[in-house]
């Protein structure tokens, strides 16, 4: 009778699968158009709860930090990283990426953040919750990167920085912030000699080193090790090798580089994090500054202008931004003395895209390469499920012709904290760090010539007409793009400039509209009235 009534139990269900099955088969699936992935929220899905439904844009992975993860139609982006802080566009971009995010449970395989699913069928449990039920998963994937470096053009001289997330080579379980064990310590050393021997760079720039020039000379001896026909060696600041506190060193192919005189330290409000000397290309005799920096973190509690002021920049700002200036300061003062106006300024900054300290370089004339070459796109660190870029790459006018291009390789930022050298036996070079490395291509030629002149025309519309406007004289050898954001900092349309006269079709909803040019590593911004 038991037998009996189980059966009968299971052909039940058997039965409601199928009417489930023949409803689908004659109705067809429920799809979620998503019109446009900037502005999507996740309001569109408050009338399909308890249903099946299947998104017709790709759905990308923003965290995979916990046992289910955090999707959005669109990567999400810390606020201060693409808009200024206290600005509209701010407020904008920090409502659309709560109002955009999705939590998804089920799924069991791992996967990195930046990774998109195609054609992903869940059922919807409430407006920002979601169960995996099947999807096709594309990009950026472990065996991709393990491929090669990204592409940054057809460069002669491979530059990298890096954080190390404090490598040390002594010392270790004596106050160290690194490895507690002299095992962890090789552990950590395995994934980071894979990582730089895998980017394979003529020189870097490490931040978070601890043990001094020991660390130092321990990275360039595995390098050496382990690529061929290189002469990785140091440069020694003379302070303690084994010293237990943070530093900021460089490491270099003598083979193709020679350092010009002697290593400046700035040693404003933080010491030793700040460092700049010259190079030059033993090919071609050219010269440039390499400035290397690792500034004030946002953490701790800090007083007066120290103070967090609730404007997205965290703690220390005003410390950060005394720092660019002292950067300014001393490099003014180098390139009299030296002769050399080329400078790259490369680093761990602790200050997103928009922040005061970076708009205190840029506005001392210095390119953002990561904006110049990738528009709103670039990060380089993750934190709470927001992408941002903390390390960057900065370049003036004279230097900006001579860069082929710069990227984040996405090897630690995107990857679960659970395979760092301390919580796995993961010995591959993910998550080596908690900061991806960030490289750039130069191609050294003092002849090349900076024009900074974009021009913008036809920006206002004639009333009841359709609204065209022409960008022109935006093109370089690197991409630009623009952007249209409505008054409440919302992003309308973002795209790649591919002509000298290119026509955009405007908003065709009356407004006013600011019109952004990424071009040669500046902004140009236009206000623009449809009428």
């Amino acid at each position: 009778m038991y037998l009996c009534g189980k059966f009968r139990t299971m052909r039940a269900r058997v039965i409601i699968l199928s009417i489930f099955i023949f409803t689908l088969h004659c109705f067809g699936e429920v799809h979620i158009h998503i019109d446009n992935p900037e502005t999507w929220t996740t309001g569109e899905l408050a009338g399909y709860i308890g249903q099946t439904v299947v998104f017709d844009a790709p759905i990308v992975v923003s965290s995979n930090a916990g046992s289910t993860l955090t999707v959005s139609p669109r990567r999400l982006f810390t606020p201060t990283n693409q808009a200024y802080p206290r600005s509209a566009a701010y407020n904008s971009v920090a409502s659309l990426n709560s109002s955009g995010a999705m939590s998804l449970s089920g799924v069991y395989e791992y996967h990195r953040c930046g990774e998109k699913i195609y054609n992903l069928t869940a059922r919807v449990n409430g407006t920002n919750s979601l169960t995996w039920v099947s999807g096709e998963w594309r990009g950026n994937t472990r065996e991709e990167l393990e491929a090669g470096i990204p592409d940054v053009g057809d460069y002669r001289l491979l530059v990298c920085t890096m954080n190390l997330e404090y490598y040390l080579a002594a010392g270790t379980g004596s106050g160290s912030m690194g490895p507690s064990s002299y095992e962890e310590h090789q552990h950590q050393r395995t994934k980071i000699r894979k990582a730089l021997t895998r980017i394979n760079a003529d020189l870097y720039g490490f931040v978070e080193i601890e043990s001094g020039d020991d660390a130092l000379k321990e990275i360039a001896n595995d390098l050496n090790d382990n690529l061929s026909g290189r002469n990785f060696t140091i440069i020694s600041d003379g302070t303690s090798p084994n010293g237990t506190y943070t530093k900021a060193g460089f490491v270099y192919d003598a083979n193709k580089l020679t350092p010009i005189g002697k290593l400046q330290e700035i040693n404003a409000k933080v010491s030793n994090r700040k460092k700049m000397i010259c190079f030059e290309e033993k090919e071609t005799g050219e010269r440039f500054i390499f400035s290397v920096n690792h500034f004030k973190a946002k953490s701790g509690s800090g007083s007066g202008g120290d103070a967090n002021q609730g404007d997205g920049q965290g703690t220390f700002n005003a410390t950060r931004v005394e720092e660019a200036q002292a950067v300014i300061d001393h490099y003014k003062k180098y390139r009299q003395a030296l002769g050399e106006q080329d400078i790259l300024i490369m680093g761990d900054l602790n200050a997103y895209a928009k922040e005061d300290p970076v708009t205190r370089l840029t506005s001392n004339g210095m390119l953002d390469l990561h904006r110049a070459f990738h528009a709103d796109s670039s990060y380089s660190y993750q934190f709470g499920g927001l992408a941002g870029y903390l390390d960057h790459a900065l370049s003036n006018g004279s230097l900006y012709p001579q860069v082929t291009g710069v990227s984040g390789f996405h090897i630690n930022s995107d990857e679960n904290d659970r395979y760092t050298y301390d919580k796995s036996d993961d010995y591959t070079m993910f998550r080596c760090s908690d900061h991806d490395p960030v490289i750039v291509g130069l191609r050294l030629d003092g002849t090349k010539v900076y024009d900074p002149s974009p021009a913008i025309n036809s920006a206002e519309i004639i009333s009841g007409e359709a609204g065209v406007m022409t960008i022109t004289n935006a093109i370089s050898e690197t991409p630009s793009y623009y952007a249209i954001y409505d008054m409440s900092g919302v992003l309308i349309e973002q795209k790649e400039i591919v002509s000298t006269m290119q026509e955009v079709e405007l908003p065709g909803k009356a407004g006013v509209y600011i019109v952004y040019i990424y071009f040669d590593g500046q902004v140009y911004q236009r206000k623009m009235i449809v009428r």
